[in-house]
C-alpha cells in the first residue's frame, strides 16, 4: 500500500468543527470548550444537549423553556406509533431507530427546508420523539401497551417511564443522564463524519441522521457496548474472568470495549462511567459484573497496556438498569442525535461536498473481446 494512502483517514484534518474536540494537554473530552466530567457533575442532560445544539449553557428561564419545548415535542403520530408495533419482533432495535427517523422525515412538514430556523426545528422534534418511538417498540416487542410521554418529566424520567411504567431513583436516573452526557458528541467519530458527509450533499437532517445511526450500529463504533455485555455474559462467573481474558489474549482475539482511536492515554470518559457504574451495582446489590470488569479490565492493561473505552462500563450499567443488550445501542443513539444535529447545521453553515479520491488498484485497461472470440 502506497505511503500517501491514510486508510481510514487516519491523520487527516478534513475540516474544523466548534463542538467538540479532546484536549491531549487535559486528556479530556470538551463540548463547546467545557470538560465533560465537569459537565456530567454539575448539569443534566437537558442543558448539555442545549450547549451542544446552542453553543452556550443556558439560564434558568433557557433551560426551562427547552425543557418545555421537548415535551411539546415528544408524542408520536398515530401513524408511526403503529408503524412501530407492527415492526418484526425480532428485528434489531437499532433497525428500528433508522426506520422510525426515516418516517419522521416523511411525516415532518420541514424535510426540504435545510434553513437554519428549520433544521433547529427538526433536531429538537428528532430528539424529542425518536425516545417516545423506542420505548413503543421496546414495550410492543413484548407484548405490552405502548405507554405515552408524560408531561412533567425529564428526559431520562420520561424514557423510563415509558420503557417501564414506573420511574427508578435519582442515583438510577443520574447514571443514565451521565451516560448519555458521555456519549453526547465526540468529533468526526464514523457516525458522525457520515451525517456531514450526507449532509454535504445538501440532503435533509433526516437522512443524515438516518445515515449516522447505520454507521453507529456497528460493532467497531456504538455497537461495542453490546458486544461488551456478550462477552461478559459468555465470561458468566467472576471466577472465570481471569482464565477467559488471557485465553483470549493468547489467541489474539480482539477484547471488545477497550483501545480508541483518539485517546491514548485511555478513555477520559471512563472515570466518570465508571463511578456511576459502581454505584448502580451497589444500588442493585449485583457485584458479579463489576469484579468481571475489573478482572478484565486489569489484565488488559497489565499485558496490552491498553485502557477500557467509555462503551466497557456503559454496557454492565445498562444492563443492571434493566435494559436488553439490544437496546444499548439505541440508547447511545438517543443521546448522540444531539451531536450529529450540531454538526450537520455546523456543515450546512460552510458547505462543501464530501468526495475524497480513491487510487485504483484494479486491472489495467483491457478491451471488450466479442462473446464468440472469448
Amino acid at each position: 500500500m502506497s505511503d500517501d494512502i491514510k486508510k481510514g483517514l487516519l491523520g487527516i484534518v478534513v475540516d474544523e468543527t466548534t463542538i467538540s474536540q479532546v484536549m491531549p494537554d487535559i486528556n479530556s473530552l470538551t463540548y463547546r470548550g467545557y470538560a465533560v466530567q465537569d459537565l456530567c457533575e454539575k448539569c443534566c442532560f437537558e442543558e448539555v444537549a442545549y450547549l451542544i445544539l446552542n453553543k452556550e449553557l443556558p439560564n434558568k428561564t433557557k433551560l426551562k423553556k427547552f425543557k418545555k419545548e421537548l415535551e411539546n415535542n415528544r408524542n408520536i403520530t398515530i401513524n408511526l406509533r403503529e408503524i412501530v408495533k407492527h415492526m418484526p419482533k425480532k428485528a434489531h432495535p437499532m433497525d428500528v431507530a433508522r426506520t422510525v427517523v426515516s418516517v419522521m422525515g416523511l411525516e415532518d412538514k420541514d424535510t426540504s427546508n435545510n434553513s437554519p430556523q428549520a433544521n433547529m426545528r427538526k433536531a429538537i422534534r428528532i430528539f424529542a420523539k425518536t425516545p417516545t418511538a423506542m420505548a413503543a417498540f421496546f414495550r410492543s416487542r413484548k407484548g405490552k401497551n405502548v405507554i405515552s410521554p408524560k408531561k412533567g418529566l425529564g428526559f431520562s424520567e420520561n424514557f423510563f417511564y415509558m420503557c417501564f411504567g414506573e420511574i427508578p431513583s435519582k442515583e438510577i436516573i443520574k447514571a443514565f443522564d451521565i451516560s448519555l452526557i458521555l456519549y453526547a458528541e465526540h468529533s468526526f467519530n464514523v457516525s458522525t463524519f457520515t451525517a456531514r458527509t450526507i449532509t454535504s450533499s445538501l440532503s435533509d437532517i433526516h437522512s443524515a441522521i438516518t445515515g449516522a445511526i447505520g454507521s453507529l450500529k456497528g460493532p467497531l463504533h456504538g455497537g461495542a457496548n453490546e458486544a461488551v455485555m456478550h462477552m461478559m455474559n459468555k465470561i458468566k462467573k467472576p471466577e472465570n474472568a481471569l482464565k477467559w481474558i488471557n485465553n483470549t489474549l493468547d489467541k489474539k482475539e480482539v477484547v471488545m470495549g477497550f483501545g480508541h482511536r483518539v485517546y491514548k492515554k485511555g478513555d477520559s470518559r471512563v472515570p466518570t462511567m465508571e463511578k456511576y457504574f459502581k454505584k448502580v451495582s451497589k444500588i442493585k446489590n449485583d457485584k458479579k459484573f463489576l469484579k468481571i470488569y475489573e478482572t478484565v479490565k486489569n489484565v488488559m492493561i497489565e499485558r496490552k497496556d491498553i485502557h477500557p473505552n467509555v462503551d466497557f462500563p456503559t454496557g454492565p450499567t445498562y444492563h443492571l438498569m434493566g435494559f436488553e443488550t439490544d437496546f444499548f445501542t439505541p440508547i447511545f443513539v438517543l443521546s448522540r442525535i444531539t451531536g450529529w444535529s450540531a454538526h450537520i447545521m455546523e456543515q450546512h453553515a460552510a458547505n462543501k461536498l464530501i468526495r475524497p479520491l480513491s487510487k485504483y488498484s484494479g486491472e489495467k485497461h483491457r478491451k471488450v473481446m466479442l462473446l464468440n472470440q472469448r
